[in-house]
């Protein structure tokens, strides 16, 4: 969790620097502040991109030698692409070489987090009782909104003390360099972390038995329909979200010329009951099954935008912390079970490769797109409406991959592995292993 907490730290920051910095450093010569953003959120969007590759080269990777030595290789990466975004200068000095520098940097940081969140939930998910492994798997999840958090704050904090012009100048690197030392502290705790034995039982099988075979292609071969289950259960968390905690910022800065710091202190308390919400959701998962969870998230995440904008045109700002807050709650009920839900749709052997790519492919779809698009339709029709109408399509789309879905509530890993052996006349891993 703590591993993950890093990551998400640092790529969280570069989308709440690209709602409130980017759009002025890297792209000035833009037509509108608005057009400014939609430049700096499409280099956001890079690292969506990059993220299904990732998943896919650290998945093949993580299924094959294993999920600590993907973590630590991922954790370097990011921390080293985060501090020298710290670094670039902007378009004054260097031109188009900042922007382009600044897209290479995002690929890479994507690419690094495409393979973090399958074997951090993984690491977790393994070696999970069946009774409680939502509650478990939960906890990498509720790394999210704690990354999130320090982003925020440390943002939030260099706003609040500094004059705009040096924020813009100088404040806002200082959060990118300070990723040098939590990488540091994330990558020691990574190398004292082990192995499940589940999964060392299925390397023994691949390793063993020719017939075995593991990774991105196989997962695609034989679980298309699970692959797409995953990518269905992510498109309206994905999209709910980063309208919430990127899209939100745009709008009430740029209608409603809403104070920075006040803005990022709403998000700050959001992040914090995310944190808390999310555990207690996976729990719920356990105790009532995950698909009557999901379904509540999908249909109320549905109604969140029809009463949180207004809320937002309130300007009380009361009003605007419980409306991120209740967003963030509705999120909470989809994105709390996803790990244990993706990781009992797929067997040991490919496990890594079947949630990276159920998770990462539908973030170019979803999350990298959603602030454009809900910009664009901003700015085209001056009106919220048509973003929560874009909402709504979303959370329908989910809603059909939840009802698709079996309950596995205090399903074992190990009757996934073998269902998958009897289905594939193949020897089972604890076979491979006497």
């Amino acid at each position: 969790m703590i591993g993950t907490v890093v990551e998400w730290y640092e790529f969280f920051l570069y989308a709440t620097a690209a709602s409130l910095v980017f759009g002025t450093v890297f792209f000035p010569n833009a037509g509108s502040q608005l057009d400014g953003i939609i430049a700096a959120f499409l280099t956001y969007a890079v690292g969506f991109i990059a993220r299904p590759l990732g998943g896919i080269v650290f998945g093949q990777i993580g299924d094959r030698l294993g999920r600590k030595h993907t973590l630590q290789v991922t954790i370097i990466m990011i921390g080293v692409a985060t501090f020298l975004i710290g670094c670039l200068p902007g378009f004054g000095t260097i031109g188009y070489w900042a922007p382009a520098l600044l897209v290479a940097l995002r690929f890479i940081q994507g690419f690094a987090l495409g393979g973090e969140w399958g074997g951090a939930v993984l690491l977790v998910a393994e070696q999970s009782p069946n009774r409680s492994r939502a509650f478990w798997a939960s906890w990498p999840q509720a790394a999210v909104p704690v990354g999130n958090l320090l982003a925020t704050l440390v943002l939030l904090t260099m706003s609040a003390i500094l004059p705009a012009s040096q924020f813009l100048d100088w404040g806002w690197r200082v959060a990118f360099w300070l990723s040098a030392v939590i990488v540091l502290v994330g990558y020691y705790i990574r190398t004292h972390v082990s192995e499940a034995p589940i999964f060392l039982e299925a390397r023994a099988q691949v390793e063993s038995e020719k017939a075995v075979s593991y990774g991105v292609f196989e997962v695609l071969r034989r679980y298309p329909k699970g692959v797409l289950k995953a990518m269905g259960l992510r498109f309206a968390e994905n999209i709910l979200y980063y309208i919430i905690v990127s899209f939100t910022i745009v709008y009430l800065t740029t209608v409603h010329k809403y104070d920075t710091s006040q803005l990022l202190l709403a998000l700050l308390i959001a992040h914090a009951v995310h944190f808390v919400v999310i555990p207690q959701v996976g729990r719920l998962c356990d105790r009532i099954g995950r698909k009557p969870v999901y379904l509540a998230g999908a249909v109320l995440g549905a109604t969140w935008a029809f009463f949180a904008f207004p809320m937002f045109d309130s300007l009380n700002p009361v009003l605007i912390v419980l409306a991120v807050t209740i967003g963030l709650c509705f999120h909470a009920l989809m994105y709390a079970g996803q790990p244990a839900i993706m990781a009992e749709l797929f067997p040991t052997r490919m496990r890594y490769s079947g949630v990276s790519l159920g998770y990462q492919v539908t973030s170019i779809v979803a999350g990298s797109l959603a602030p454009i698009i809900a910009t664009a339709l901003l700015q085209r029709f001056q009106s919220w409406v048509p973003v929560a109408l874009y909402i709504v399509a979303a959370c329908v789309v989910t809603l059909i991959a939840v009802l698709t879905l079996r309950e596995t509530k205090g399903l074992s890993l190990r009757a996934v592995d073998d269902a998958d052996a009897a289905r594939f006349d193949l020897p089972t891993a604890r076979g491979a292993r006497a």
